[in-house]
């Protein structure tokens, strides 16, 4: 007699809760183990004899397969965008020039971009000065003049 009896149906509700998991906690891997689970429940579903050891084997062995193939698929297509520096806020300004309104002492200064002030680091220069902004290092703008 067996102490854990476990029917399709019940891999097609782990995979509803993973599903909700997923949407309530956007990780992308609670996904593909809901997929996971609902091939698993299918696969019972055809062969209703197989036992609990065999059916969380495939679990897993299914889970890791579509974890990796998706990974493998999403490096080699990655979602386009036409706002790739959305989310990155001080990379959206490299290349700008803008005009300093204090002066860079000991390579440090601060500038005023938009409605932000941020660090910068450069060579000193007087306030009036343009300068480019050439790249970013966290949150501190490293600059240029521009001539």
């Amino acid at each position: 007699m067996e102490l854990f009896v476990a029917d399709f149906w019940h891999w097609w509700m782990l995979a509803i809760v993973l599903v909700i998991i997923e949407i309530l906690a956007p990780t992308f891997f609670a996904l593909w183990m809901a997929v996971a689970a609902a091939i698993t429940g299918v696969i019972l579903y055809l062969i209703p004899e197989m036992t609990w050891e065999y059916q969380v084997f495939l679990f897993a062995i299914l889970s890791v397969v579509s974890i990796v193939v998706w990974r493998q698929y999403y490096s080699k297509n990655p979602i386009a965008t036409d706002e790739p520096l959305l989310n990155r806020r001080g990379e959206q300004y490299v290349g700008r020039v803008i005009t300093l309104h204090e002066a860079i002492v000991d390579g440090q200064g601060k500038v005023k971009v938009d409605d932000s002030t941020w660090k910068i680091e450069g060579e000193d220069c007087p306030a009036g000065t343009k300068i480019k902004i050439v790249s970013i290092n966290n949150v501190v703008f490293q600059v240029e003049a521009v001539n």
